[in-house]
């Protein structure tokens, strides 16, 4: 099965929680981290699995995932 690593576009990101929600192994969860407009942005705190499902579900395209086989 693939692995994922998931990045974040900083700049993008609105902190909707959207990618938080979808993710089916509970892979992401809010930072402390905020970027320049003031939202928590998502981190990586589980193993991916590369479905992809928190980039389409990203209104803003400010996720994506580098698959590892």
């Amino acid at each position: 099965m693939a692995k994922g690593i998931v990045h974040i576009e900083k700049w993008l990101c609105k902190g909707c929680g959207l990618c938080i929600m979808v993710c089916p192994r509970k892979a992401l969860e809010f930072s402390d981290e905020v970027n320049e407009y003031g939202w928590r942005l998502p981190r990586q705190v589980g193993d991916c699995i590369a479905c992809r499902m928190c980039e389409r579900m990203c209104p803003d395209m400010a996720i994506w995932i580098e698959v590892k086989e």
